[in-house]
């Protein structure tokens, strides 16, 4: 009983410190693509469920999938603006038909990836998470005011929310330590909307017309469509997740003291590849390795896959009950705003900081940097650049995201692949497998 109840407890703490990352993602998809108060209670729904899901094929460990390590899946923030630019231009239907197809290639390339990843350093990928973090600011700072279209954007209760709770947030993660500064963003949107609520400002009629039990459905959107530049996008959010994902492994393997293969790397990448494809059948999203719970699983020093798959059935429970997921929809916007600004920026925070380490010395990292970062942000804020390019070009260069990945890695292999006279591919730099392991484990050290 007594073992039940700490295994119980453990997973409890587990789904509190991922909760708040699984739950925004939807809301600001949602938000971004004007999802009605129904819907949305749907979307955060089936992610909550996907998540679960996502998580025990990660951690159960069979013939083809799941890398066995005590892994929380959770779906990745690198996606949300790739998800908004594929559903604004291309419709919803695009947007799961390119998690389908994203999740698949990952599969395939499953065995192989840890070839190819020498083509994704932490230059590469470094520039790619700091080009997403960029780009989803402005959201963030839309939700400050209001939201687009409300009528009292940028009134001073509206700023008051949201400043109120970033600040909030701040003070949480400043003088808190361990568990409850990982769960600081969640406090603060609790403690913001209810202050939203004593001001007026929260409705409770989404909880009031949820019901208290649903059976998810695939294809709940409809049926999803096949574009190549969607596909294309998606599949290089996967490709870095895939990247971020492989240091996690090797964290883990650290701490849990448990040496891992390259087979279990290829069931690890298998394992998210698959759950990509289940969230696009069921019209959720991509998923990834959550860092948050590695550091809750240290600071615990638990390294039970048990209370981790427990937490994982937890979350497929809850995924059935729209009445619990009704509860985040009523989150105003001013009070996400302020929790976005945090999470956005903490993305381009760690993008800066992967940057950080390969910069050093290097004219070619910084040529490099500079060149991805700056075509990424450029044709994000000037879309129209390229409009009289022919359409199958456009492909590559209508998303600021894809414009700006391809950049970095076309200058990576020029720079850093091709040997020349300077340069031999024995001095190429370490691989992106090698440099994310160091990289986490430093982290953890610190």
């Amino acid at each position: 009983m007594k073992n039940g109840l700490k295994v119980t407890t453990l997973s409890i703490q587990h789904l509190l410190a991922m909760y708040a990352g699984a739950i925004l993602v939807p809301l600001i998809i949602g938000g971004g693509l004007g999802f009605s108060s129904q819907d949305l209670t749907y979307l955060v729904s089936i992610d909550i469920l996907m998540c679960g899901i996502a998580t025990i094929l990660q951690i159960k460990k069979t013939r083809f999938t799941g890398i066995g390590l005590p892994i929380v899946l959770g779906c990745t923030f690198t996606a949300v603006g790739p998800i908004i630019a594929i559903g604004t231009q291309y419709g919803i239907s695009a947007v799961y038909g390119s998690i389908i197809a994203s999740g698949l290639i990952i599969v395939l390339i499953s065995s192989v990836f840890g070839k190819l990843v020498r083509f994704f350093p932490p230059v590469v990928t470094g520039s790619v998470v700091t080009i997403i973090g960029v780009t989803l600011i402005p959201v963030a700072i839309q939700n400050m005011g209001g939201g687009e279209g409300a009528s009292d954007f940028g009134s001073l209760s509206n700023i008051a929310l949201a400043f109120g709770t970033l600040l909030f947030i701040v003070f949480i993660y400043r003088f808190t330590k361990g568990f409850i500064q990982s769960i600081s963003i969640l406090i603060g949107l609790g403690v913001g909307t209810i202050a939203a609520a004593l001001m007026g400002k929260v409705s409770f009629a989404p909880i009031a017309e949820a019901s208290y039990f649903h059976m998810v459905e695939p294809f709940h959107f409809g049926m999803p469509t096949f574009e190549w530049s969607p596909i294309l996008t998606m599949t290089l959010v996967a490709i870095v997740s895939l990247v971020e994902s492989t240091g996690a492994y090797f964290a883990l393997s650290d701490i849990c003291d448990r040496e891992i293969s390259e087979k279990d790397l290829a069931k690890g990448y298998r394992a998210e590849g698959l759950a990509s494809v289940f969230g696009g059948i069921f019209n959720s999203f991509p998923y990834t390795t959550f860092s948050q719970n590695i550091g809750l699983l240290q600071m615990t020093g638990v390294r039970s896959t048990k209370v981790v798959l427990v937490m994982g059935m937890m979350l497929v429970g809850l995924g059935f009950l729209p009445k619990v997921a009704a509860v985040a929809t009523i989150i105003p916007a001013p009070v996400l705003g302020g929790a976005m600004v945090a999470m956005f920026g903490m993305i381009v925070s760690q993008g800066i900081k992967m940057l950080g380490k390969v910069v050093g010395d290097s004219q070619e990292n910084a040529m490099i940097i500079a060149c991805s970062v700056g075509m990424g942000l450029g044709v994000t804020v000037v879309p129209d650049l390229f409009n009289h390019l022919p359409a199958s070009v456009q492909i590559l260069t209508s998303n600021g995201i894809v414009t700006g990945s391809l950049t970095a890695i076309l200058l990576n292999i020029i720079f850093n692949v091709i040997p020349t006279k300077k340069h031999s591919l024995a001095k190429t730099p370490a691989t992106a497998t090698s440099a994310a392991k160091s990289s986490v484990l430093r982290e953890k050290q610190a």
